[in-house]
C-alpha cells in the first residue's frame, strides 16, 4: 500500500488526515510533538515525535526514513497566531509573533520539503502538498492578519518554486486551501467541519496528475488565484 507522511498529525486537520489514510489501509508516518491524539486509531500508523521547527530533528528523521518511498507528503502543521492577540494588527505589530508565525508556516514546510524530496521522488505517486490558505492570495486579500497572510503567501511562493525545481523528478507540488474549518485555529463559527474539509482534500490529492504541478487549489478542487 502507499505511504503518507503528515506533519501536525495528532490534532485538527492532521488528525483527520491520519484517520482517513489509515482507514484506507495506507502506511501513515504521523509526525507530531505528542502521540496523545493518535491513541485508539486503528491502522498502520507509525508515530514520529517531531517539532517541525527543529531542523536537526527534521534531517535526522529524513535519515532514519532513508529507505522509505513516501507517496504523499502533507505539510500540514501551522499556526494562525495567538488567539485574542493584537500583535498582527496595524499599529500594534509585535516582531516576535511575526517570527513565530513565519517560522512554523513558511520556513518549516520548506525544510521538510527539502529533507524529504528524495523520499517522495522514489515513490509511485510523488505528491508534495502544502496546506496553505486563501488568506495567502494577493488577489483575494481582505486586509488584516498581516503575519498569517504573509506567511501563507510566502508558502505559496515556495511551493511554486518547488514545482519548477522538482519537476524533473516527477514530483507534483500543490498548495491546498482547506476552507474555513472549525478547528482550534478556525474557531467555532467557521463554515466547514473537519468532516467536510479533509475528505475533500483527500479526493483532490488522489486525483492529482502531473499537469497539476504548481497549482493552488481548495478542498473542493476549484482553482484559487495567487
Amino acid at each position: 500500500m502507499p505511504t503518507v507522511l503528515i506533519t501536525g498529525a495528532a490534532r485538527g486537520l492532521g488528525l483527520d488526515f491520519t484517520k482517513q489514510y489509515a482507514a484506507r489501509g495506507w502506511k501513515v508516518l504521523a509526525c507530531s510533538r505528542s502521540a496523545d491524539g493518535l491513541k485508539g486509531i486503528k491502522g498502520d500508523i507509525h508515530h514520529h515525535a517531531l517539532e517541525v521547527t527543529d531542523y536537526k530533528a527534521v534531517k535526522a528523521l529524513a535519515a532514519k526514513l532513508k529507505g522509505e518511498a513516501i507517496d504523499v507528503l502533507i505539510c500540514n502543521a501551522g499556526v494562525g497566531g495567538s488567539r485574542g492577540s493584537t500583535a498582527q494588527n496595524l499599529g500594534a505589530f509585535e516582531a516576535e509573533e511575526w517570527r513565530r508565525i513565519f517560522e512554523v508556516n513558511a520556513l518549516a514546510p520548506l525544510m521538510m520539503a527539502e529533507a524529504f524530496a528524495d523520499h517522495v521522488a522514489r515513490s509511485q505517486q510523488k505528491k508534495l502538498v502544502a496546506i496553505s490558505s486563501i488568506m495567502g492570495s494577493v488577489e483575494k486579500n481582505g486586509g488584516g492578519r498581516y503575519f498569517y497572510r504573509a506567511s501563507k503567501t510566502a508558502l505559496n511562493m515556495e511551493w511554486s518554486c518547488l514545482a519548477l525545481d522538482l519537476a524533473a523528478k516527477g514530483i507534483i507540488c500543490l498548495a491546498l486551501h482547506p476552507g474555513w474549518v472549525q478547528t482550534d485555529m478556525g474557531g467555532p463559527t467557521a463554515t466547514l467541519t473537519i468532516a467536510e474539509s479533509v475528505p475533500g482534500m483527500v479526493k483532490v490529492i488522489d486525483g492529482l496528475k502531473p499537469s497539476d504541478n504548481g497549482r493552488f487549489l481548495q478542498y473542493d478542487g476549484s482553482e484559487l488565484p495567487w
